[in-house]
This record gives C-alpha cells, sequence and structure tokens, in this order.
C-alpha cells in the first residue's frame, strides 16, 4: 500500500509527445554522497544524530528537514562503504570490467528521513524516464548496505522486502529480523540479539552472576532483546532479573531518577544495558548525581566502543565495564584514505556530507556562510585545511568495528554480483538452467546468490549467511580500563562464538579490570547457595533465583550445592548428621560384645558349668542313698537336660544366621520338653511308690519300672522333636532385617515363620510343665522324710511363673531385646530348676553327710 502511494503521489504521466513517459512530481532533498557506476550499490548511515521536521501533509509541499549534531562515527561509516567501493574497482579479480557506483543517504537519526531514503534508493529520483515495453535497464540500486538501527530496518525491510531488494545492514541487530518470512531479503553482517543475549548469559555463568538487572531502549530493538533474555536466561538456568527497566527515549529527568532508584535499592550487583548511546549519557549522568558505586556494568554491543562515555567523571562509575563488541577488523590503507578527504571530490552533490565533514571538523563554513555564523566572527572554510593537523577520533583506525562490518557487507554484495555474472549459460539456477544479466537483473535473483556468497577477508574472517540471513557469529569480550593517570583505554580480553555443540567463551580473566577495593569480580546473587544437606524452597512471589535453604529431613540426602530436592537413602543406608551422604544403617542384634549379650552368655556358661559340677558330684556319689534314691538314672539325664538348655540359650546370641534361626527354638523345645519329662516322670515314680506302700498296691510299680521310665521320657520328647520337625518343613524361621522399629537402624532378628508352629511347641511345654505341678502338688505332704515331690512342686512353680511373664514380655520388646528376654526366660527357668531341684541333694551330699543315709532318708532313724 505504501509503494502504491508513492508512485501514484511522485509520479505521473505527461500529456504530451512524450505520453509514454513519467516525471518525478516531488523530489526529496537528502544529505548524500553519490558516484556513477554500471551497478549502484545503496547505503543508509546516520551522519548526524538529530533532526527537526516541519509540519507537512501530502496535500502540500513537505519543508526540507534540518539534520544537526555531526556524528563523526556515522560519517567514517559511510566513508568505509566509499573506501571499500573504490578498493573493488581496483581489484581486477573481482568484477573485472564493471564499475560500482554507490549512493549514500544520511538518515538523520530519524525514521521518516531514512524511510524516504530507502525508498529514493529503490525508485530513483531521476526527474524523467521513458516507460520501455522491454523492462530493460539497470535498476536504481541493486543492494543496500545498512540500515544502522534495528526499528528502521524493520520499517524499510517491511516495503523492500515485497520486492526482495537485498538489504545488508551492518549494525540491526533485532533477533527479530531472522524471520525470513517477513523479512525474505534482509542480510547483516552482525550477529543478531539472540547470539548477544546468549553471549551475554555465558558471561553472566563465567562469574556466577545469578541476580541481574536489565535495562533496555525503548524500541525494537530492547524490547525483543529483554523478552530474548528472559526466555534463554531461564531456559538455561543461568540466573534471574532483579528487574527489568525501559530507559525513555529523550529528556525525562524523573523517570531516570526512578530507574536510578531502582538500581540504587536492588540487591543485584550487575547491570546489563541493551540500549544506545544516548540512552546511556542521560542514565550515567543521573547515576553520577546519585553517587550510586559498587555496580558491574555490562554492555551491549551498542554502546561498548563508545568513547563519549570513556570521561573523568564517568570513568569512576563505569570502570571495568564488560561488553562484547563487534569483531574488529583491520583495513589496510584506510587511515591514508581518510586523510584525503576533501570537499571537492563531490562538489555537485546536493547537502554534500563532506562539506558537513569539513566545516565540523575544522568549525569553519563555506560562502556563503550563515547569518549569525558571520555576526559571531565565524571562520570562512577555505578548502586548504590540512588534514593531518587535525587530532579527531576519525582517523583512529585500531578498532574498527562497525566500519568493518560494512566492509563485510560491501564485500558480501560485490561477491553476490560476481557471481551471479560468471553463471555459465545453460547451467544457471534460474528457470531452465538461465543466468541473468545486469540488464535483466531483478532484485530476488541476487538475494539467491547472497544466500549462498562465501569469501574470507582479509583479516582472515570467513563471511557467509545461514539460512535466516545472518552472518558466522562471533563478538570480541571488551573491558574498560580505567589508568591511574585518569585517562581510559578499551582492552580486549577475549570472544566469543558459536560452534556447533554451543556458545564458547574465551576469557583472559588475569587481564581483566575490576573496578573494586578488591580487585575481585562481584558477588550478585539473591540467596546464597544451599549446601549438600539442604534443598532449596522457593520463597514466595520471587524469582526462583530467590530461595531458602532447608535441611534435608532424615534418611534424605543432598550431596551437591543448590539441590532442588532430597534423595531418599537406600533400604539399608540413613543419612549422616551433615545430610549429605548416606552411611550404612546401624545393625542391631544381641551381640556378644555388648554388655547384655556377655551378662547373658556368663550366664549361660555358668549354669552349664555348675550344671558339670554337680553332675560331678551325683557321679562320685552315686552310690550314695541320696543319688539312688527316686531313681538316680533320671537324675542323670535331668542333669545333661538342664544343661542343654543352658546351652540353646548361645544360640539366641550374635548375627542371626539361618541355621541359629532354625535350630535355636528347637533345640530350646526339645531341650525343656526333654528336662520337663524328666521331671514328670520321677514325679510319677514317686506317687507309684506311695501306693504301692499301702497294702495291695504293689502292682503299680510294674509300670514305672526303668525301661518304662526311659520310654515314658523319649515319648514325650519324641513328641516335641516331630512337632519342631513339622514347623522347621513347613514355614522354617528365618533371619530378618527389621527396619519398622528403628529408622536409622536394622534390626537383625528370627521370624518364626509360624506363629502356630511356636505357639505349638511352648503349648507343649506349658502342658507338660503344668501336668508335673499338679502331679507333685497331690505329692507333696507325702509321709517322707525326703520328700522330692515339695521340690518339684516348688521348682514347677518357678517354672511356670517364668515362663507366664515371658510371653506379654516377649511380645512387647523390640528387636535384641526379644531374644534377651527369651534367654532370660530360659536361664532363669533353667538356674529354678536346677536350684530347686538338687539344691538340696548337693546340701546334704555336701554338708550333711551324716543325713546321707537310708534310714534318714526312710524316716527310721534320727541323726543328730
Amino acid at each position: 500500500m505504501i509503494v502504491v502511494l508513492f508512485s501514484s503521489s511522485f509520479f505521473f504521466p505527461v500529456s504530451s509527445s512524450l505520453s509514454s513517459s513519467c516525471k518525478l512530481r516531488r523530489e526529496f532533498h537528502l544529505n548524500g554522497l553519490h558516484r556513477a557506476g554500471d551497478v549502484i550499490l545503496g547505503g543508509l548511515f546516520e551522519v548526524h544524530y538529530t533532526s527537526v521536521f516541519s509540519e507537512w501533509t501530502f496535500t502540500s509541499e513537505p519543508r526540507q528537514p534540518t539534520c544537526t549534531g555531526f556524528d563523526t562515527q556515522g560519517f567514517r561509516q559511510a566513508m568505509m562503504m566509499v573506501f571499500a567501493v573504490d578498493e573493488i574497482n581496483r581489484n581486477s579479480n573481482l568484477l573485472p570490467n564493471i564499475t560500482l557506483g554507490y549512493s549514500l543517504y544520511d538518515n538523520c537519526g530519524a525514521l521518516f528521513i531514512g524511510f524516504r531514503a530507502a525508498l529514493v534508493l529503490a525508485s530513483g529520483q531521476e526527474e524523467q524516464f521513458l516507460l520501455q515495453e522491454n523492462c530493460l535497464g539497470t535498476p536504481p540500486v541493486v543492494g543496500i548496505v545498512g540500515d544502522s538501527y534495528s526499528t528502521f530496518s524493520i520499517a524499510t525491510s517491511n516495503v523492500l522486502g515485497l520486492f526482495r531488494l537485498p538489504m545488508v545492514s551492518h549494525f540491526a541487530t533485532c533477533s527479530c529480523l531472522s524471520d525470513r518470512q517477513r523479512f525474505p531479503s534482509f542480510f547483516r553482517t552482525i550477529p543478531s540479539d539472540a547470539f548477544q543475549v546468549r553471549a551475554m548469559i555465558q558471561i553472566l555463568k563465567r562469574f556466577g552472576w545469578t541476580w541481574v538487572g536489565l535495562l533496555i531502549s525503548d524500541d525494537d530493538y530492547g524490547v525483543h532483546v529483554a523478552r530474548s533474555f528472559q526466555s534463554d536466561l531461564t531456559n538455561s538456568g543461568g540466573g534471574c532479573l532483579a528487574y527489568t527497566e525501559i530507559l525513555p527515549w529523550g529528556n525525562d529527568p524523573a523517570e531516570l531518577r526512578r530507574i536510578v532508584d531502582v538500581m540504587k535499592k536492588s540487591t543485584a550487583r550487575v547491570v546489563m544495558v541493551f540500549a544506545h548511546e544516548i540512552h546511556i549519557y542521560q542514565l550515567v549522568e543521573e547515576v553520577v548525581r546519585q553517587n550510586v558505586t559498587g555496580l558491574q556494568w555490562l554492555a551491549s554491543e551498542a554502546w561498548t566502543s563508545v568513547d563519549v562515555l570513556q570521561t573523568p567523571d564517568f570513568m569512576p562509575y563505569l570502570g571495568g565495564t564488560l561488553g562484547i563488541a563487534i569483531r574488529r577488523g583491520e583495513i589496510a590503507g584506510y587511515k591514508d584514505f581518510l586523510l584525503r578527504i576533501h570537499p571537492d571530490q563531490h562538489h555537485n552533490n546536493y547537502g554534500n556530507s563532506i562539506v558537513r565533514f569539513w566545516e565540523d571538523i575544522f568549525q569553519c563554513r563555506f560562502s556563503p556562510p550563515p547569518v549569525d555564523w558571520v555576526e559571531a566572527g565565524g571562520a570562512l572554510c577555505t578548502g586548504q585545511e590540512d588534514l593531518h593537523k587535525v587530532d579527531s577520533e576519525l582517523f583512529d583506525v585500531s578498532n574498527l568495528r562497525p566500519e568493518y562490518n560494512i566492509y563485510k557487507a560491501v564485500y558480501a554484495l560485490a561477491y553476490a554480483l560476481d557471481d551471479m555474472l560468471h553463471c555459465e549459460p545453460g547451467r544457471g539456477p534460474f528457470s531452465g538452467h538461465s543466468c541473468t544479466s545486469l540488464q535483466r537483473l531483478e532484485p530476488w535473483q541476487l538475494v539467491y546468490y547472497l544466500d549462498r556468497v562465501n569469501f574470507t577477508t582479509p583479516v582472515g574472517d570467513q563471511v557467509s549467511f545461514d539460512a535466516n540471513g545472518d552472518a558466522l557469529p562471533i563478538y570480541d569480550v571488551m573491558n574498560w580500563l580505567w589508568l591511574p593517570d585518569g585517562t581510559a583505554k578499551i582492552q580486549n580480553v577475549g570472544e566469543v562464538k558459536e560452534l556447533p555443540k554451543g556458545e564458547e567463551l574465551t576469557l583472559h580473566e588475569d587481564r581483566i579490570f575490576w573496578n573494586f577495593e578488591s580487585k575481585q569480580p562481584p558477588r550478585s546473587i539473591c540467596s546464597e547457595s544451599c549446601p549438600p544437606g539442604t534443598r532449596m524452597a522457593r520463597k514466595k512471589g520471587q524469582p526462583v533465583c530467590c530461595f531458602d535453604c532447608i535441611p534435608c529431613s532424615e534418611g534424605k540426602i543432598s550431596n551437591e550445592t543448590d539441590s532442588m530436592e532430597c534423595t531418599s537413602c537406600p533400604v539399608d543406608f540413613w543419612s549422616n548428621p551433615q545430610r549429605d551422604y548416606c552411611v550404612p544403617k546401624k545393625t542391631e542384634f544381641l551381640s556378644y560384645h555388648e554388655p547384655l549379650g556377655i551378662c547373658l552368655t556368663a550366664t549361660s556358661l555358668l549354669g552349664t558349668f555348675i550344671c558339670a559340677v554337680i553332675l560331678g558330684i551325683f557321679i562320685y556319689h552315686r552310690s550314695t542313698p541320696m543319688v539312688r534314691a527316686n531313681n538316680s538314672e533320671l537324675s542323670f539325664l535331668l542333669l545333661v537336660s538342664l544343661k542343654l538348655c543352658f546351652l540353646c540359650s548361645l544360640l539366641f546370641i550374635g548375627r542371626p544366621r539361618l541355621w541359629t534361626c532354625q535350630l535355636r527354638h528347637a533345640a530350646f523345645g526339645i531341650s525343656f520338653v526333654l528336662c520337663v519329662s524328666c521331671i514328670l516322670v520321677k514325679t510319677m515314680v514317686v506317687l507309684a511308690v506311695f501306693k504301692a506302700s499301702k497294702p495291695g498296691g504293689g502292682a503299680s510299680l510294674k509300670w514305672f519300672g526303668a525301661v518304662q521310665q526311659r520310654g515314658t521320657v523319649l515319648v514325650l520328647t519324641s513328641i516335641q522333636a516331630a512337632i519342631c520337625t513339622a514347623w522347621l518343613v513347613s514355614a522354617s524361621p528365618a533371619p530378618h532385617k527389621n527396619t519398622q522399629y528403628h529408622n536409622d537402624k536394622i534390626v537383625y532378628e528370627c521370624v518364626v515363620g509360624s506363629t502356630i508352629g511356636f505357639a505349638v511347641l511352648l503349648g507343649y511345654i506349658g502342658f507338660l510343665a503344668i501336668l508335673s505341678f499338679l502331679l507333685a502338688f497331690l505329692a507333696r505332704n507325702l509321709p517322707d522324710n525326703f520328700n522330692e515331690a515339695k521340690f518339684i512342686t516348688f521348682s514347677m512353680l518357678i517354672f511356670c511363673a517364668v515362663w507366664v511373664a515371658f510371653v506379654p514380655a516377649y511380645v512387647n520388646s523390640p528387636g535384641k531385646y526379644a531374644d534377651a528376654v527369651e534367654v532370660f526366660a530360659i536361664l532363669a527357668s533353667s538356674f529354678g530348676l536346677l536350684v530347686a531341684l538338687f539344691g538340696p541333694k548337693c546340701y546334704i551330699i555336701l554338708l550333711r553327710p551324716e543325713r546321707n543315709t537310708k534310714k534318714a532318708i526312710m524316716g527310721r532313724g534320727t541323726t543328730k
């Protein structure tokens, strides 16, 4: 739509003999430089940075805008294009027999002027031209170098892209320009902001800066940078933005005061600024007024190399700034070219920028000068002034960065034209393998060759474009050095480039100047790192970089810094007190090495020893009446069984193993049944003897002979052995690691396997014990001087009391204490039987031998 308006407003057919021609209706008066040639390249540069417009409409005659504020760097960039074109024209290997020309325009730092200039370059400003039916003729320009600003490039490319007119920018970095659908003919020799953002993130990661402030300009450049930065920073996990502020266009002191106040109150010590020179200048002026120090500045490529900021007033605040800069290039012969500039070179051009340059650098005016200039006593320019005597940054060619991109852009267009002209008919890339020529050149055809251009600059950098029209991304990392004499210097401290695996940052940290007392990089974090043993817990309503450190709970650890979660230890492990690694859980069982286990073991061995001593005593005195009374064979068997009872308690001590778990209850059950069976038979013998002493009772003794006694004991014991066998076969006891009692301990225990089997085993022992107790109780008052039934009654009473108390104690005792309770019950009941049954006999045998006679035992005699 814009192009239609442009065509209809500025060209109209002449109704005369020249009816087949068009005449220019209105002409834009623009500052520029021009040179004729076979092929014309266009250029858009900011030679002036201020412009003033009068009110106008399309229906009224527009007035010439006034451009003021000569931009030395912008002029030097324009001159680089002039230099590159002249160098190409002298090169016999590149575009032979073709002379390149140029039309360069000054955008005066204004979108309106830059857009006008782009349309002029696309359509031309010839006063009159004939309409040719064959449409032959060289286009006004085949390609444009520029514009400097992203916003200007977006506006211009939106229109020129409709006609596929190639545009190669040297300074427009907005990542939005990589959209090939929207900008099909846009190229650039500077990396996009997407890579610039990733490069900044690499610097942040290198120094551990995770809490940073972001300042952006209020245009496409700043807005797209902020959007990319927030997205990439979050995805990379490199940090968070403490604040994001938009720097105002123009002079807005109140807004600048507010932004600097935010910077001063924030805990972020690193400030990134993606803005233009004018924004930074106004911002730093306010920083100086509020005396905000202690900040580490990160500069985008737009202001990293700006000399105007490196003043004695600013450097105490901006010293140590780290920034990324466009790749520097050394162009041989460029300084000599600049020193040969003279106004006579382009004296016929309207708004000659070289004339403006000459007047600015020598502070003079050509004739006729402005009235106010004459009244102020200003000097007149003669054209004889000597540039060699001028000290200007214009001639400092040691730090050519945007200029180097312009150099590459001009050569890219030249190489694309050269490839096009070297096309062999029949092997061309277009329809029917055709080629094109300068007379038939369509803009989109040059775009085709630009997409495939590939050459190496004299510096050694390769130049080519990817599918989005972006150049191979590489940046230099710069550092602002504040020298002791008060002067400033920008030094190269590294580079960042893109590799297939990602961005690679190379830094020479020993060369970096840090503007802090410590001479070390600052810390800029929202929260201190969480040490191992803790996890990060985000603060509500705060960015992810702001968090609290919460200690891991028991049984969980974190062995890395800034862990998001604590991980649980394996089943057999537990967290150490610092919660930073897992340690094997303490194992708990009734051990031979702990006091409780030692006491029980000693008691068991003591009981065994006492049984052996008593057995020896009985064997030694086996012929005495006391030993022979009440069946000495059963007494010997009873002592052996008690000895086994004492020894079986040792199976309950030590780490449970399969064989000990299986054997402990079987040995315990069989040993006690053997013991109780002997007691039961002895009781039955006592009753039988008493009954036989009555008239007619002698027949009962035949059922209680030695064979019957041994047989009864064997049968009763065999029943218990059968119970144990069935238990072990059906559901055998087994060792088990119990983690339910204690979280930080593993309790080794023997699970009974079958509770029914264990209950039957204990029940059978209990049945025999109760039966023995009842029979002994019935025989307690038999007329006998040494009535063994009384001692059996007492021993069974102890036995039953111990095991009745054992059941609740066992059930409620965890882990090793259950084993200890069972061992204690075994030892207590065994000692009870041993003392009650054999204590009195040993007393008589050893201490009262006079009572160890048949008469005394039968009660038919008295002893003294």
